[in-house]
Parts: structure tokens; sequence; C-alpha cells
């Protein structure tokens, strides 16, 4: 009781969204009590005995498959989620045609059974899955594997694309990736954006010098998340600070142009985004001095989220801390301390 009573303690005394996901982290309320956090969710996703074995096959017997969608309380992306896009009848609408919704709590305790039938809790469920964002989408087929999976928000038109993608089974015909830029276009500058100080070409990431991480941006010509990412959030100081601690690339990735991959292969920026199975831009990928990929970002971040995944490779803290979003509340909590106000949306 005593945890619990501190936690509200300190979500009444902080009042933030990252603070509200800390102090539900992990257990359950006392009989009566509110969880400051929490965002209802739709009473049409399923209300599942989290045996995923079990979930797959029953929406394969009614011609659907199964969304499994990771969540914390207090997440500022999930609310976005439930409300700017399940909010929408057209989309909620959609979702139910072609997908049972399973909710895991990231944090939760609840059994899961898993594909190898294994049991464990949510939390453990999550590790396995690899789960470093809220929300993560993950679309399986009939046999437990994974056609899609977004890591983090997208927002209603891009939703909606995944949605026909995953549902109508299209990912044996294209990749995720061509057939989001062929349906959804998007107004935007039509360029890369790169900084004189960024890596020019010729590419040959074998062969940096100076110990420092790489981060390879992997993006497209006609895409407004990639112009917001560059004019805005990585123009901000503090985006630039963290940012000059990497060796720093932008590559097309529809392009032909020549690449030496931190492992010495000879490449094109195009086959190399296929292999490592881009599916959205801009993405991120993060290789630590050996050329180890280490982390990566493939989804629609705001100012905090993206310096704080700069801040988790570059500082080596990702070693210590595998788990992204404790890592994010850590820092959130330390940036609060001395003094810094934190607005998640911006």
């Amino acid at each position: 009781m005593s945890i619990i009573i501190n936690r509200l303690a300190l979500f009444f005394a902080v009042i933030s969204l990252v603070g509200m996901a800390h102090a539900a982290e992990e257990g359950g309320l006392s009989e009566g009590m509110v969880n400051p956090g929490y965002h209802e969710q739709p009473a049409w996703f399923k209300q599942s005995f989290l045996d995923i074995r079990d979930d797959v096959a029953e929406a394969a017997a009614h011609h659907k498959r199964v969304m499994l969608y990771f969540y914390q309380d207090g997440c500022p992306y999930c609310k976005k989620l439930l409300e700017d896009n399940f909010g929408q009848k057209s989309i909620a609408d959609k979702t139910r045609k072609y997908f049972d919704v399973i909710a895991i709590n990231m944090w939760g305790d609840r059994d899961v059974t898993g594909f190898d039938g294994k049991s464990m809790t949510e939390k453990q469920f999550a590790v396995s899955q690899k789960i470093m964002f809220t929300p993560t989408l993950v679309m399986l087929n009939a046999k437990g594997q994974t056609v899609l999976r977004i890591n983090g928000y997208f927002p209603p038109h891009k939703f909606n694309v995944a949605l026909d993608y995953a549902g109508r089974h299209l990912e044996g015909r294209e990749s995720f990736r061509s057939y989001l830029a062929k349906v959804s276009p998007e107004p935007a500058t039509g360029k890369l954006h790169v900084e004189p100080w960024y890596l020019h070409p010729p590419y040959d990431f074998s062969k940096l010098k100076g110990g420092k991480p790489l981060v390879v941006m992997f993006e497209q010509k006609a895409c407004a998340d990639c112009d917001e990412l560059h004019l805005d959030i990585l123009k901000r100081p503090e985006s630039v600070k963290l940012l000059r601690r990497y060796d720093v690339a932008v590559l097309d990735m529809w392009a032909d142009t020549p690449v030496t991959t931190p492992s010495g292969k000879r490449t094109t920026a195009a086959r190399w985004a296929k292999s490592l199975q881009i599916g959205y831009t801009p993405s991120l990928v993060f290789f630590d001095a050996s050329g180890q990929e280490v982390f990566r970002t493939g989804a629609y971040l705001k100012a905090f989220h993206m310096q704080s995944v700069l801040d988790y490779v570059a500082s080596g803290a990702y070693r210590k801390q595998p788990e992204f979003q404790r890592y994010i509340d850590t820092r959130a909590d330390a940036l609060r301390a001395r003094g810094v106000t934190i607005d998640l949306m911006k």
C-alpha cells in the first residue's frame, strides 16, 4: 500500500504524462481507486484469455487476423491511437472487419501463453517480442507469423493503409513500404535534408574513425515526416547537441547509391534498406563503434522521444537498460528534477 501511495503522490506532484506512466508502471491499484493514466479501450476489443495460439486460430476461423496492441497507461501516443484513430467509425469498422484486437499491458502481470506454448507475464511477453515503444501493434497471420509490425504511432491516414495492407493479405505481393508510397503519397519538400557535417558519398561505413556510434537515416524525398524531423525536431539545440555525438548519414531508401555497410558488404542504399526490412520513413538505424546494430526507430516520434533515442544509444544506456521505455521514464524524471519542462507532444 505504501508503494501505491508514493506513486499516487508522485502523480499529483508532477502531473505529467510520463509521470503517470511511471506511477502505473507495475502492479494494480486498491479496490475503488482509479488509475490516473488509464485510457479506456474500445468495448469491441477482444476479451482474451491471452493464449495467443487459441486467439490466432479463432480469428482465422472467422477469416480474420490477430492484432496485438501493446500499451502502457499514461502513454500519449496510445491515447492518440484510441481517440484519433479508433475514434473514427470508418477506421474502427475496418479494424473490426479484419482483426481481433487484443490489448497487452507492457508492464502487466496477467498470464500470457505465447506462440511456443510457454506461460509468462505480459511484461515478460513484451520483452520476448522486443517491445520498445508504445503503442506497438503486431499483426499476425493464421500461422502466428508477423505480417506487419508498427512500432509507435501512425496517424490515421497511414494507419488506414496499414489496415488494408495486413487485412487484405497483401504482404505476399509487395512490401509495406512500397504499398504505402503508392497509395498514400504526401505533400513534401521533395528533397533529402543533409547537413554539411553529415557523412557524404562515398558511403563506406566499415572504415569510420573516431569511435562514434553511427546513425543511418533511411528516408525518401516525398516524405512529410522526414521534413518535420529535419526542419523542426533535429534543428532544436538539444537535438543538435545529441546528434553531434554520432556519425550521421541520410540515405534515400529507393536509391542505387553505392554503400559499404558496417560489416563490409558492398551494396546499394535500396538493397540495404530492403535487407534491413525498412518499412517506414524516416527509419533510424543505430550501430555501435564496432558496426553492430544496437537500436532502430520506425515510427512517428516527437522531439522528446527522438532526443531520448539519441541519448539512449550515444550514452551507452542500452547496454545496462535493454527496455527503452524504462529508460525514457528515468530520463524524464531526471530532467524534471533539473527543472526542465517536458511536453511529449511538441
